[in-house]
């Protein structure tokens, strides 16, 4: 079962980028491929059909990055729960000092 979330989800990113990498800035997909003046989507444009598509592909990297965690987790301890911590020793502290009254104001 890892192994079929693992793949769906590599696909899902590849397919993923190269749909970001698609999506169009203000020339338009034709100018990526030598036709400026053509529009390659028809004369909505890309933006629709690539943006659903993008959605969807990013739904399906969210669910399956959140399967595949679920399923290879070992246990709910923390990673700090085996780490070996020294405690301070206490501190004692310290007698105030003695005040010392100058001969002067002593009368």
């Amino acid at each position: 079962m890892e192994t079929l979330v693992l793949t769906i989800h590599i696909l899902a990113c590849i397919f993923l980028v190269v749909v970001v990498l698609l999506q169009s800035g203000h020339e338009g997909m034709g100018a990526i491929f030598g036709g400026s003046s053509q529009t390659m989507f028809g004369a909505g444009g890309a933006g629709g059909l690539l943006g659903r598509v993008t959605a969807g592909l990013a739904a399906i990297f969210l669910v399956t990055s959140l399967t595949y965690n679920i399923l290879t987790k070992e246990s709910t301890d923390s990673i700090m729960d085996s780490v070996a911590v020294e405690q301070p020793a206490q501190a004692q502290p310290e007698a105030p000092a003695p005040v010392e009254i100058p001969a002067e104001q002593a009368d």
